[in-house]
């Protein structure tokens, strides 16, 4: 049996329209179910559509709110872009995210194709995002202050080494705030606001503590000890899941140390709050060991009594705590 010969061209172009129609159907389905939800919310007395979505569907709620929001986004309707766009309802929920001038800009340049994949549109926003952080951060000067403390609460915004920054940044700490190379750390002159006499408070987490003990050392002071604050639940890590941070304790000069009996415990346990948000136990410990010396804390976000803020989240007086 010989094998078949090339189809003819009319037969390609015939096969070609077939699957190149189907393929848009699926942009269009999309578009149309959530056309069907806007209708049916409009058209169902109250309570009904809810009923609808939550039993008779075979998806959730939020997929519901989701497609509706692909059905109103005129963008994602114009004939002209139907061809160009992926069909999966969850790469063209996260295209309505994008504003007029990024999705023009995606049109344009190809960035918006069949292939494209939620993943990919996901990461190249966190990237953009991450951008716009870093040249804020670069467009913005942040001078230490014109003033001595005995007391430096510093939260370093340490940047975690990925095994990709195009693919790897996902769970990183740079999609919530802007992160520097360490060197960058360590050259700040933070021993020009450091009183002869100054304790140093230092956050770091277990991978970064060996970077951490050259930023104290780059700063211009000593360490001396530490506290572990244990958290209520786990989180990631190489050779082991990482459930603490460390607060590491260093001074320059001759600061008093707790009197005896006074000194607080090692391992402290608390309760996490939002992303790299350090618990209220390190305020009071530094409080209970130095009540009345000037103190500040470095890459503050919030503005406590008796505590200078800096850093680029510094609140002004007006948005004090």
């Amino acid at each position: 049996m010989t094998a078949p010969g090339p189809l003819p061209s009319e037969a390609r172009a015939a096969w070609a329209g077939r699957i190149a129609g189907a393929w848009r159907k699926s942009v269009e389905a999309v578009l149309e179910a959530g056309r069907l939800l806007t209708e049916a919310k409009a058209a169902l007395p109250h309570g009904e559509f809810e009923m609808m979505v939550e039993r008779d569907l075979p998806f959730k709620p939020r997929t519901a709110q989701r497609l509706m929001k692909i059905a109103a986004d005129e963008r994602l309707s114009n004939p002209t872009h139907v061809s160009l766009l992926p069909p999966y309802w969850g790469t063209l929920y996260e295209l309505t995210k994008l504003d007029d001038e990024q999705f023009a800009a995606k049109i344009t340049t190809g960035a918006i194709h069949p292939e494209l994949e939620r993943r990919d549109l996901v990461e190249a926003s966190k990237r953009e995002r991450r951008g716009e952080r870093e040249r804020e951060a670069a467009g913005r000067i942040l001078a230490l202050p014109d003033k001595r403390y005995g007391a430096i609460l510093a939260d370093p915004e340490w940047r975690d080494e990925v095994w990709s920054r195009e693919t790897g940044l996902c769970r990183s700490a740079e999609n919530h705030y802007v992160t520097s190379p360490d060197e960058v750390i360590k050259s700040r002159p933070i021993a020009s606001i450091a009183a002869d006499d100054c304790a140093l408070f230092l956050w770091s987490t277990i991978h970064h503590e060996a970077i951490a003990h050259d930023v104290i050392r780059a700063w211009g002071f000593t360490y001396r000890s530490q506290v572990v604050w244990e958290k209520p639940s786990i989180g990631l890590g190489r050779w082991v899941r990482s459930r603490h941070e460390i607060l590491l304790i260093a001074t320059r000069g001759n600061p008093p140390c707790p009197a005896m009996g006074t000194q607080w415990e090692s391992v402290i346990s608390a309760d996490r709050g939002a992303h790299s948000e350090k618990p209220e136990f390190a305020y009071r410990l530094i409080e209970a060991y130095f009540p009345t010396v000037p103190k500040i804390e470095l890459n503050a976000r919030i503005r406590r009594p008796g505590w200078d803020p800096w850093g680029l989240e510094a609140p002004d007086e007006e948005n004090a705590a």
